[in-house]
């Protein structure tokens, strides 16, 4: 799902395999996925990491039959790996690299694209463009030619309450940011903690922040300081910290306060609100929320929890979405590997794991009722249907700062959140070292 590491605490050793495709007397460019004259004369042998293992190793194992039902000429050949970018780094390098991968983040793609490892996928861009946004493509996309497809998505703008909470204290869903920050105070008021944070992983505090600049700075603005084409010591950056604050500044509306939310991992925070009692009442974060305490929880969809979009501030960014994803990139470009690029573009690939549950499609032409709950069809409906689409910002850094200083600036900044000067100043600092750096 992205680089944070609690997502692949288990896996499978890797095993890579070598290609022996070829071609049933039809040139690569006639080959596709959705089962035509063209997609049945493919043949050959395709290797496929991804990061994918148990509920959905087996998940992505359903997709891939699928796909051999309409090809079965084609063999597959899946292998997971708990650190797909470290496992394919070394493949490249020794110059054995699978077939097909599907990558974390756009940032491990555009590096394989830098060392040339990577085939362009722009025989499927017409499938890829008619079934999902401008904003996929673009981030899928680079110096004007297409590299990745991103098929399995998370949707990061959502906030998730406990109803029973929310219900003793006499509120409802916040619609905007004035009655979010309302509704805590009431909240805390009636003897429950607004908010659990999970600050001793700071790439929650990273979600949380990136999701109010969407909002106030606007998507331009996003792209600019995603790139560090403006500083973080820009007014704008200024302007969501101060918004930020008025989450963190009051340790009244935190479980255990600001001291206990930097001891608190993720896992950890998602409990604090799906128990009962609840320790606190909602939770930034994203669409896979409910499967950290899945099996462990006895808490209910819409009975126990519930979820609300992250709301607009000042009343903008109503509806935009800020999420990551696995994007599906080609390694050696094959007739077999080419079939199964644009299969896997199709709402039908979509459809065969949204219909198991635990995944989100950005797939605009996925039917959102092969989704198992009505929870899940809201969480992943915005995300494939948002007019703005932003990948996390995070993810899109050089990996010192978006997976290393960034954390450590904002946790200190949950420690004093009335210094918004000096935590910009910070975070302008580490960042330029490391884009400097490139890494």
């Amino acid at each position: 799902m992205s680089k944070r590491g609690w997502f692949v605490l288990t896996a499978i050793a890797l095993g890579l395999s070598l290609v022996a495709a070829g071609c049933g007397g039809s040139s690569k460019k006639s080959s596709g996925g959705g089962g035509t004259t063209a997609a049945a004369q493919v043949k050959g042998t395709i290797s496929m990491v991804a990061v994918w293992t148990g509920p959905e190793g087996a998940a992505i194992q359903a997709v891939l039959n699928g796909f051999k039902a309409k090809n079965p000429g084609v063999t597959i050949k899946y292998k997971a790996a708990k650190d797909p970018g470290q496992v394919l780094t070394t493949a490249v390098q020794g110059g054995n690299p699978p077939d097909i991968a599907a990558l974390p983040s756009p940032g491990l793609m555009k590096g394989f694209v830098a060392q040339g490892a990577l085939k362009p996928i722009d025989f499927a861009k017409s499938d890829i463009s008619s079934n999902f946004s401008a904003d996929w493509l673009k981030f899928g996309t680079v110096n004007g030619k297409l590299y990745g497809l991103f098929f399995k998505g998370a949707n990061k703008s959502t906030v998730w309450y406990n109803v029973h909470a929310f219900k003793n204290a006499g509120v409802t869903a916040p619609k905007d940011w004035k009655d979010l920050l309302a509704s805590a105070k009431t909240i805390s008021a009636s003897g429950t903690p607004a908010y659990s944070i999970g600050g001793a992983d700071g790439w929650t505090l990273t979600d949380l922040f990136e999701n109010i600049y969407l909002r106030t700075a606007g998507a331009a603005k996003y792209d600019q300081l995603a790139d560090h084409k403006i500083p973080w010591t820009d007014p704008s950056v200024k302007t969501a910290m101060k918004d930020m604050s008025q989450v963190l500044g009051d340790s009244k509306n935190i479980n255990g306060g600001a001291s206990g939310a930097l001891q608190t991992n993720f896992p950890d925070s998602v409990t604090a609100v799906f128990t009962n009692p609840p320790k606190a009442a909602m939770i930034f974060e994203g669409d896979f929320v409910p499967g950290v305490v899945a099996g462990q929880s006895k808490a209910k969809p819409v009975t126990d929890y519930n979820v609300f979009p992250f709301p607009s501030v000042n009343g903008q960014g109503a509806g935009d979405v800020v999420g990551g994803g696995d994007v599906i990139v080609m390694f050696k470009d094959t007739p077999a590997s080419e079939a199964l690029i644009k299969y896997l573009a199709t709402p039908e690939a979509a459809s065969i794991w949204a219909k198991r549950g635990g995944f989100s499609s950005p797939n605009k032409n996925l039917n959102l009722s092969v989704y198992p709950d009505d929870i899940t069809r809201t969480t992943a409906g915005a995300l494939a249907k948002a007019a703005v689409f932003r990948f996390d910002m995070s993810d899109l850094a050089p990996a010192k700062f978006g997976g290393d200083a960034e954390f450590t600036d904002l946790q200190n900044f949950l420690k004093s959140p009335s210094d918004v000067n000096g935590a910009a100043a910070k975070l302008e600092k580490d960042a330029a070292a490391a884009y400097k750096a490139g890494g």
